[in-house]
């Protein structure tokens, strides 16, 4: 069965984003980063077991598709890149009750009740599914119990408050799977539910 890999950029003390503009994550999605090689080698192997996208109606209408397919346009021979090529060529299903189409390559709209859309998801075959936020988003996952690993890129920051993902879902308890920290000062910890 597959897993739901949420993967998110947090700062040190726990949110997802600010309340106030802060330049805090190390990676804005700009062509600037600060990620260092390890890490960006990092990033991409996860791609490499991922081929379905899950993602917010909210997400893909900012632009979450076209500007990962823009950018395997303008890095097609940067290695770093190699995870934007996989974001184009993988399966993208948005989960909107307020869509009935898709206007995306590649990509399906389903609606009505998420937590069997996903199950479904995970019954079907190939690699896992990858969910990248927004924060209300990656909450209601979270709360209906359908997230399978954590991922979580801890930047460098402290923001002293903002917008977290782990509001609705109560207590759990969670079981480490491993834990890197990176020469940018960037520290990767992958949880999964411990059930």
């Amino acid at each position: 069965m597959k897993k739901l890999i949420l993967q998110m950029q947090m700062s040190v003390d726990g949110f997802v984003g600010a309340d106030e503009y802060h330049r805090w994550e190390l990676w804005e999605w700009g062509d600037d980063s600060a990620w260092d090689d390890e890490l960006k080698q990092g990033f991409n192997a996860v791609f490499e077991t991922i081929d379905t996208i899950l993602l917010s109606r909210k997400m893909a209408e900012e632009g979450y598709l076209t500007h990962w397919g823009n950018a395997a346009k303008k890095y097609p021979k940067d290695r770093f890149y190699a995870f934007a090529q996989h974001i184009v060529e993988a399966r993208k299903v948005v989960a909107s009750d307020r869509l009935d189409t898709s206007r995306w390559e590649r990509t399906r709209v389903v609606s009505g009740d998420l937590p069997r859309e996903v199950e479904a998801l995970k019954q079907s075959e190939g690699g896992d599914i990858a969910v990248f936020g927004g924060a209300g988003f990656a909450s209601a996952l979270i709360a209906a119990g359908l997230v399978d690993e954590f991922q979580l890129f801890v930047n460098p920051a402290v923001l002293g408050g903002g917008r977290r993902i782990f509001d609705q879902g109560g207590f759990a308890r969670l079981k480490l799977l491993g834990s890197k920290a990176y020469a940018s000062g960037m520290v990767v910890s992958r949880y999964a539910p411990a059930r």
